[in-house]
């Protein structure tokens, strides 16, 4: 009658209610704001449908095959990212602490991305939008200064929303509109998170599939804006040349890598639910090509409307020169259009060249408004609201685009808190009496008062500087000891039968030779190009200044060395958990093997088995 004690366990684990819930919960962990502002940008730097070659080489032999095995890891052991790790080996119980604190690092963070969004989106109800128009100076006999000599889009940003400081190291005041925000989207990630994936599987309906209602809704309306065949013939027209670039490979290999959201423990989580006889290779390969597509089908609307933004942007500019040229000559209005500039430009400068020398027109080039490139924060809060400005019903427009990226930044803090959360529910110094609600309060309350820095007026500096160390190279780091991990500590072998145990068929040489070979090859040139072009960039950023000389142009400035050492921490933080478990069980196996009644623990299969 005496029954095992795992059986128990299993039973209360909690479950997702369908299949569907759970592929909608990695995708919406996978696809984040990335898929919106990074992807777009890098096939527009990077030779248009060109980078699409390496960009699918990359998931192919990086992202598909690693994103299986976290699927499998979890499916198979039932545990979060630390158990996981310790229950395939105690020396690789590291590589799951390292991912949990990326996962902790990164959700600090990511959810002051969407305060930025959510303070953007209330202020969409304003009619005009506030970041139409110039506020006036304090005299109230002009427009202020500041807007006047940068543009209304990048004084509500900098201004009205960040209330920027100069320089890092002037920390400045909290902003009280922000800390709200702050407060209010900690308060929206705690009530769909308060049991776990009991109620992020509910809320995910909703989180998932409604950025993709948005998106084709913008899809029809960008492309019936003028302009928008430009933006999308610049986007997909394929420049073969940028091949020959190693930093075109080296973007779409960490793309991938970054966008499928790999080592950050919320796969490993979510896949811990499924029941251990479920086809987690079929659910890798569906998770991975809904990302890309997604990637794809995002970049249709967003190019167009940069294409209708440029083209408006030269009609502006030709608009400018015409009226100049109208005056100068004394011509009749409307005898000068869009269409026969050129032919009236070529007579004029053959007729009278030192007037119109004089006159000093601007050169207007299409191309040169289409080559403004610009990703992430810049993309979002900037090129794409002073787009929606000229759109009819912009109001409409701004409120959808905004509770879009809060959608997409929204089901991807799901999946980073469930990197946080399930691990700790399984460790032994947290009582099983503790109710899920108030561990899930207490991580969101520590996760509130820390991120108040970001609210500083040198807080978007610190997100960058986030983003850039601890959400990158720890997560290339973790990856390839998760990869090696499995394949020449648990032994491929021994993952190959579990996995065929799981899904019924052994898998095949493709994988065989990603899991040994070429994933940890591939993660090992990335990490090394990565951090070889890290180190050759200088340690600058741009900083907001008004009273630069070169304003509204961005001031460059060095990063002062404590906030270097700062950096350094934030990306050597997490990795160093790998060799310190290590170590610490290495030492702790010494002094046991002294112990002649010492009996070394079994080897953990998933079937049960000891092998």
């Amino acid at each position: 009658l005496s029954v095992p004690p795992e059986i128990p366990k299993e039973d209360g684990r909690p479950k997702w209610d369908n299949k569907f819930q759970y592929i909608l919960s990695c995708i919406g962990f996978a696809v984040g704001l990335g898929n919106v502002w990074r992807f777009p940008y890098l096939c527009q730097i990077h030779g248009g449908g060109a980078f699409l070659i390496p960009y699918f080489i990359a998931l192919l032999f990086e992202g598909i095959p690693l994103l299986h095995l976290e699927l499998a890891l979890g499916q198979c052991l039932r545990k979060g990212s630390i158990g996981a790790w310790n229950a395939i080996s105690p020396y690789l119980g590291g590589v799951g602490v390292g991912s949990w604190m990326v996962s902790v690092l990164v959700s600090l963070y990511y959810n002051t991305v969407l305060t930025w969004v959510m303070w953007y989106f209330i202020n969409s109800f304003q009619e005009p939008l506030p970041w139409s128009v110039c506020p006036l100076n304090e005299n109230r006999t002009g427009l202020n200064e500041e807007c006047y000599e940068s543009t209304t889009v990048n004084y509500f940003w900098y201004r009205k929303t960040l209330n920027i400081t100069p320089d890092v190291t002037e920390s400045g005041t909290l902003q009280w509109w922000l800390i709200l925000c702050l407060a209010a989207c900690w308060a929206i990630v705690y009530l769909c998170t308060i049991r776990g994936i009991e109620t992020t599987g509910k809320a995910i309906y909703v989180t998932a599939i409604f950025p993709y209602l948005v998106l084709t809704i913008f899809l029809i309306h960008g492309l019936t804006l003028p302009g928008a065949t430009d933006g999308l013939a610049y986007l997909f027209t394929p420049n073969l040349n940028t091949l020959k670039n190693p930093r075109v490979w080296l973007d779409a290999a960490t793309q991938i890598f970054f966008s499928l959201s790999l080592a950050f423990g919320g796969l490993i989580a979510f896949s811990s639910y499924n029941p251990q006889k479920n086809d987690c290779e079929k659910d890798a390969v569906t998770v991975a090509i809904v990302n890309s597509v997604t990637s794809l089908y995002a970049s249709i609307p967003v190019f167009s409307v940069l294409g209708f933004k440029a083209t408006t942007g030269y009609w502006d500019c030709l608009e400018r020169n015409i009226i100049s040229i109208i005056n100068e000559f004394d011509l009749p209005e409307e005898s000068i259009m869009r269409q026969n500039y050129t032919a009236w430009i070529s007579f004029l400068n053959s007729s009278y060249p030192e007037k119109i020398a004089g006159l000093k027109l601007k050169s207007c080039d299409l191309q040169e408004f289409l080559d403004q490139s610009v990703s992430g924060t810049g993309l979002a809060f900037i090129i794409f609201t002073q787009a929606i400005i000229l759109m009819p019903g912009s109001q409409a427009w701004a409120i959808l685009f905004f509770i879009m990226l809060f959608s997409l930044g929204l089901s991807s803090m799901f999946g980073n808190i469930e990197g946080v959360f399930t691990p700790l529910l399984e460790l032994p110094m947290i009582s099983k009496s503790i109710p899920k609600e108030l561990l899930s309060g207490i991580i969101c309350l520590i996760c509130f008062l820390i991120a108040l820095c970001f609210t500083l007026g040198s807080g978007s500096y610190w997100i960058d500087i986030f983003d850039s160390y601890a959400g990158s190279l720890p997560l290339l780091v973790i990856a390839f000891f998760e990869v090696i991990g499995v394949a020449y500590v648990y032994k491929i072998k021994r993952f190959s039968k579990d996995v065929k145990w799981m899904t019924g068929r052994k898998p095949n040489l493709y994988w065989q030779i990603t899991w040994r070979f070429i994933s940890p090859l591939l993660l090992l040139i990335v990490f090394v190009a990565f951090v070889t072009l890290q180190i050759q960039k200088p340690s600058s950023y741009a900083a907001w200044n008004p009273k630069h000389e070169g304003f509204p142009m961005k001031e460059e400035k060095v990063y002062p060395p404590w906030v270097l050492a700062i950096c350094v921490l934030l990306a050597v933080l997490p990795c160093v958990f790998v060799p310190l478990v290590a170590l610490f069980h290495l030492i702790k196996r010494m002094c046991r093997n002294k112990d002649p009644s010492f009996v070394p623990p079994a080897v953990f299969s998933c079937q049960g088995a000891n092998s």
